[in-house]
């Protein structure tokens, strides 16, 4: 099938996937010929992109016609709707139409429907910082790729460090492939720290000095992740999923659940081993405290989105925080 539909927010790992599409396509002895990137908010672009499809290739390989940032499953007239059932089906096999959008799909557009049946569609989708089991394997696949040996420790380590940015995390793994001369032997944790941007401040790291009550760390950990041009909103979601993960974990303890696979799965861990870990993590907190803490994170985000100072309003909440995690008392 020559029509593809890529659409997500991991933008390095959808440019890698059409990398390795038009390199499939195309004849690189003719790719100025047979290659057309049309950016999709220019007038018209949908049929011009249709009409260059339609055009046999020039000379060898196929043509590969990419329409960057298209919008049309989002919004399509009548009339380009008409022209899309028209053509798609017509399409060359020695013609490969690409449409790439970072929003997804609105799958109640008839302009989508008909991509459903005509194209192969992936995603393209971050994985939410929380999940560190998916940010954990996410890291083995692509040193696996690149044939890099890490071990468990390092493998961790780089998960916690990069989170779900994979354009950082293919940055890093190339620096330690130029430190591998011998692909039999596993890089350890104190290689990738040396060799790599890893270190302690991330935000994960900033949840467990809120939970533990730490305000000066916290407030630390605030200052730096933002000079380390750490977004802020990606902050706030990290710290409510693992503040939401801890609660969930917390209030079926507290319930009497001793099933570690039915509290997994209501925390949406994939491993339920960590379970363990996570257990620790919570031992010297309440349930009502990790309930207080839900909706001071649900009005920082809000106050973020409105428009906040990102340093004073982050620091401003996650001292209340700290202070429900402490139970109120002193510093």
């Amino acid at each position: 099938m020559p029509i593809y539909l890529f659409w997500g927010e991991d933008d390095f790992a959808m440019e890698r996937a059409i990398a390795q599409l038009q390199g499939e396509v195309v004849d690189p002895n003719w790719s100025a010929f047979n290659s057309e990137t049309i950016p999709g908010d220019q007038a018209d672009a949908v049929i011009e992109g249709l009409n260059q499809a339609m055009t046999p290739p020039f000379g060898m390989g196929g043509r590969f016609v990419w329409l960057a940032n298209t919008t049309v499953c989002q919004q399509c007239s009548e009339s380009l709707l008409k022209e899309l059932q028209r053509t798609l089906p017509q399409i060359p096999p020695q013609s490969t139409l690409l449409l790439t959008s970072p929003k997804k799909p609105d799958g109640r557009a008839k302009s989508t429907k008909l991509l459903q049946k005509h194209a192969q569609i992936r995603e393209f989708a971050l994985i939410p910082p929380w999940k560190t089991d998916e940010l954990i394997a996410n890291v083995r696949r692509a040193a696996q790729g690149l044939t890099l040996n890490l071990t468990p420790a390092a493998v961790e380590l780089l998960a916690t460090s990069v989170g779900n940015q994979t354009r950082q995390l293919y940055s890093e793994l190339a620096k330690l492939q130029l430190f591998c001369n011998d692909p039999s032997q596993a890089i350890d944790a104190d290689v990738v720290a040396q060799l790599t941007i890893a270190n302690t401040q991330n935000s994960l790291q900033l949840a467990a000095a809120i939970r533990d009550g730490k305000t000066s760390e916290a407030v630390g950990l605030v200052a730096e992740l933002l000079r380390l041009n750490e977004p802020a909103l990606r902050i706030v979601a990290t710290l409510i999923g693992q503040f939401r993960t801890w609660t969930l974990i917390k209030v079926m303890v507290d319930s009497g659940e001793r099933d570690d696979s039915a509290i997994a799965k209501v925390a949406e861990l994939g491993n339920p081993k960590r379970l363990y870990f996570l257990r620790k993590e919570i031992a010297g907190i309440t349930t009502g405290q990790l309930l207080q803490a839900l909706p001071i994170l649900l009005e920082l985000e809000l106050g973020l989105k409105r428009g906040a100072d990102p340093l004073e309003w982050l620091q401003m909440k996650v001292v209340e925080l700290c202070g429900i995690c402490r139970g109120g008392s002193g510093k």
